[in-house]
């Protein structure tokens, strides 16, 4: 291997799509770039404002709109300039290192926070009397504490094990973004242990939140059978239904790419555009079109923001 020269700069081939649909993307993935940053710094806005807010689910939610706009930017910038410029794929070795640690750390973050937001609605429907002393402010940032750490260890293993192989032939990464499973095909060595791993590594972790998720959800419905008025069910059901919409629309294209035998490039780029450009603006068009608390206290500031300009 000592004569071999190094790969320094990767190139991505961008979305699959015909060259003359280029502009019409591009203003697409803009404006939906655009609407996700403005949307989750809303909700950011909003809840530190906001006293009635101040609460476990939303403090949660604003560690869920923070993920978002960066989620949302580690990748979408790069993928816009794949659509102008013919050169706007290039992306250094060290860059395309850091990108893919901070989607993954991003990512697998949101899918632990996702679980301790299932946790939190379980308590709060399940234990109403007790809640507030169960999702103590202490309780609630030693768990997203916990989620920003565990995800940030999830994704420097995933990292490590991408590129501590030797890349020295093709630089065309078959994605819009430096992704393990399209990089790992460029390496020169055997992928095969490290793949098992990465399948292993992500499988335990999507499995193990889902089915976590899925057991507070259960859990949720039952209590709320159990409830004696029309209202206070309705009332329960849809304080849960915005979080299970946006949880499968992340977990369902995850487990499409990571966790499925075989991997077709073209199909893995158009799905991953679900969790990583349309999952983001989903998180504040949901939490914000579905709940009343929020949609009141944005008019709220938009009264105090054309209060202070008429004075």
């Amino acid at each position: 291997m000592s004569n071999v020269t190094l790969v320094t700069t990767f190139f991505l081939s961008g979305i699959p799509h015909a060259p003359a649909l280029d502009t019409m993307l591009f203003v697409t993935f803009l404006m939906i770039y655009f609407l996700t940053v403005l949307g989750n710094f809303l909700i950011l806005m909003v809840i530190r404002v906001d006293s009635h807010l101040h609460t476990p689910m939303y403090y949660f939610l604003t560690n869920l709109s923070f993920i978002d706009m960066w989620f949302s930017t580690v990748t979408v910038p790069k993928m816009l300039m794949t659509l102008v410029s013919p050169g706007g794929g290039a992306i250094s070795f060290h860059s395309c290192v850091a990108q893919l640690y901070c989607f993954h750390f991003l990512g697998s973050t949101e899918c632990f926070l996702y679980t301790v937001m299932s946790y939190d609605r379980y308590l709060a429907i399940s234990y109403p009397l007790r809640y507030s002393s169960l999702m103590s402010g202490r309780v609630c940032a030693l768990l997203a504490a916990g989620t920003w750490l565990t995800g940030s260890l999830h994704s420097a293993v995933q990292t490590t094990l991408t590129f501590r192989l030797p890349y020295c032939g093709p630089n065309q990464i078959q994605h819009y973004f430096c992704d393990a499973p399209p990089i790992l095909k460029l390496a020169c060595a055997d992928t095969s242990a490290n793949e098992m791993v990465i399948f292993v590594n992500i499988g335990v972790v999507a499995s193990g939140c889902f089915f976590l998720i899925s057991l507070s959800y259960v859990s949720i419905v039952w209590s709320i059978l159990r409830i004696r008025t029309s209202e206070g069910r309705h009332r329960a059901f849809q304080t849960c239904a915005s979080h299970c919409i946006v949880v499968l629309c992340f977990f369902v294209p995850c487990v499409f790419i990571y966790l499925r035998p075989g991997s077709r490039d073209a199909v893995d780029g158009v799905v991953a555009v679900f969790y990583t450009v349309l999952t983001p603006l989903l998180n504040p068009v949901v939490y914000t079109l579905r709940n009343k608390e929020v949609k009141k206290a944005l008019f709220k500031l938009k009264d105090k923001v054309a209060h202070s300009q008429n004075q």
